[in-house]
């Protein structure tokens, strides 16, 4: 079993995310549970904005998109920004779009019999407003999201330390994103054995 971390971070490699080292607790847990973990770092290629699979011309989205296709577990990983998903996390999901016209050779969606979660930082809340924004845009494409397939950390009210900066809250969102990996394994194993099959025409 595969599984697909995809940052969305703003920041360019090297320079370390603080929503990726939370995310790492996650990746740890999947492949505890024998789980292939591959990460990608999305600002670092060159994704223009649209809503097909390849626009050609230097496009790096179309080998992320493979990724996708060949993993049964995605996990978006965003940082907060004015209480939304950052700007690279909108556009990873408007090139998604693409995948609601795809399907696999016996017809069904190719997000089918997929699972996904999310990982969010941020100084302030609006966690579970990002949570609920890609989790619900990724349900509209066909993955299957599990039960508490999430974690977040935040700071709380104003501003504040960034999450490597503090111990505040880190037992809760270790312990959450453990379940998260527990649930996505328990969820995609699942459709492995008994998955969606394509809907009868009628």
């Amino acid at each position: 079993m595969k599984a697909l971390f995809v940052s969305c971070t703003l920041k360019r490699s090297p320079e370390p995310s603080n929503t990726e080292l939370l995310a790492r607790v996650v990746a740890e847990a999947l492949e505890e549970r024998g789980v292939d973990v591959g990460h990608v770092r999305l600002v670092d290629l060159d994704v223009p904005p649209g809503v097909v699979t390849d626009l050609g011309d230097g496009d790096e989205w179309p080998p992320v998109h493979d990724r996708l296709l060949e993993s049964e577990i995605l996990v978006v990983v965003t940082p907060t920004w004015l209480g939304r998903p950052s700007s690279v996390a909108q556009r990873m999901l408007e090139r998604m779009d693409a995948m609601l016209s795809e399907t696999a050779d016996d017809g069904t969606p190719v997000a089918y019999n997929r699972v996904a979660g999310v990982v969010v930082t941020g100084n302030e809340d609006g966690a579970h407003h990002v949570i609920s924004e890609i989790g619900g845009a990724l349900a509209d494409l066909g993955y299957t999201i599990p039960g508490q397939a999430w974690t977040y950390w935040n700071q709380g009210p104003g501003p504040g330390p960034d999450y490597p900066d503090t111990e505040h809250g880190h037992e809760w969102s270790h312990r959450t994103g453990r379940l998260m990996a527990h649930n996505l394994h328990a969820v995609a194993t699942a459709l492995r054995s008994l998955p969606v099959r394509p809907f009868p025409e009628s």
